[in-house]
């Protein structure tokens, strides 16, 4: 190395660290000889897509089947991702004030009356973290449950000649969710519909009139506080029960005339299925829009940019921050 003078004690150096007061020509000549380790931090994230809707059948004696979670990709301590995956490595980052990385928050599938496609989420994005919105629920009209992050339940479906939407529930995405549960063919009154999947467990399979329950959600203490988010959307149901909400502000599925019930914004959870007798105009619940939250050593410094809506929070030693809606870059410094 160079000998061009220090400041103070007299500074080490090596491969992998650095301490003392370098002078910049120092600097300098040990990022050439790649021998000056610059500053890092690790960000640890949570990023889940947004939650899709469910239907309500849409003929009469039809049960929509419950809305699938958004993926769920976490990287915070020992908890788990979505669909049973371990949890995933923080990223390491240099908080040079001048690089960006992207956050998008995700938002819900809406509902949609009778023979419409109910809502699939969209992705939620940090730097090179995606996750995969949720997958919408079944009705007799459209093509069935649609595949997402965690996938949409079957409808029942008691259909004519050729016709008819299939009733099995969809998959999910590895590592972010799991798939639907399946509904039933039915004519009458006890016809049920499947939930929809959910970041933690598959969702549940109708049972004659009643709709299955949502997947379970599952619970992060990232910002400090447990919270349980991304559950899947419960089945309609005909005489039977309704499928229950699988948690996270999940909607619950609902007995035949009544519309479904609507997901919580910002838990990337499914809406519950709706369910018909007689006559039409009845929907499904909306899925709940994404989230996004990184948490830092809160000796970094973050700049948000436009475009993007958050809060900011402290827990110990850690910086937590929480993307509710848009998108945009941040930078660390």
């Amino acid at each position: 190395m160079a000998k061009y003078g220090y400041t103070g004690a007299k500074p080490t150096q090596s491969s992998s660290s650095n301490s003392g007061v370098f002078g910049v020509n120092d600097v300098v000549e040990l990022l050439k000889q790649g021998k000056y380790r610059l500053q890092t931090i690790d960000v640890s994230y949570l990023v889940i897509a947004g939650g899709a809707a469910s239907a309500a059948g849409g003929q009469a004696n039809q049960a929509g089947g419950g809305g699938g979670a958004g993926g769920y990709r976490n990287s915070y301590a020992s908890e788990t991702s979505g669909g049973g995956a371990s949890t995933e490595t923080p990223i390491t980052l240099v908080p040079d004030g001048t690089t960006t990385y992207t956050v998008t928050v995700g938002g819900g599938g809406a509902k949609t009356t009778n023979a419409g496609n109910p809502g699939n989420g969209t992705s939620s994005v940090f730097s090179t973290v995606s996750t995969t919105g949720g997958g919408h629920g079944g009705n007799y009209f459209n093509s069935g449950s649609e595949a997402g992050g965690s996938g949409g339940g079957g409808a029942s479906t008691d259909p004519p000649t050729g016709g008819g939407a299939p009733k099995e529930g969809s998959a999910g995405t590895a590592n972010e969710g799991f798939r639907g549960g399946n509904g039933g063919t039915n004519g009458s009154t006890s016809f049920g519909a499947g939930g929809g999947g959910g970041a933690g467990s598959v969702g549940g399979n109708r049972s004659s009139g009643s709709g299955g329950a949502g997947g379970s959600s599952l619970s992060s203490s990232i910002t400090g506080s447990a919270t349980d988010r991304a559950g899947g959307g419960g089945g309609g149901a005909g005489t039977g029960t309704a499928g229950a909400s699988g948690g996270g502000g999940a909607g619950a599925g609902k007995k035949y005339n009544n519309n479904g019930t609507d997901a919580t914004a910002n838990t990337g959870s499914g809406g519950g299925g709706g369910s018909v007798s007689s006559g039409s105009g009845y929907v499904g619940g909306n899925g709940g829009s994404g989230v996004v939250i990184l948490r830092y050593p809160s000796s970094a410094t973050i700049t948000v940019g436009a475009g993007l809506t958050s809060s900011t929070a402290t827990d110990g030693t850690d910086t937590v921050v929480t993307f509710t809606a848009g998108t945009g870059t941040v930078s660390f410094a």
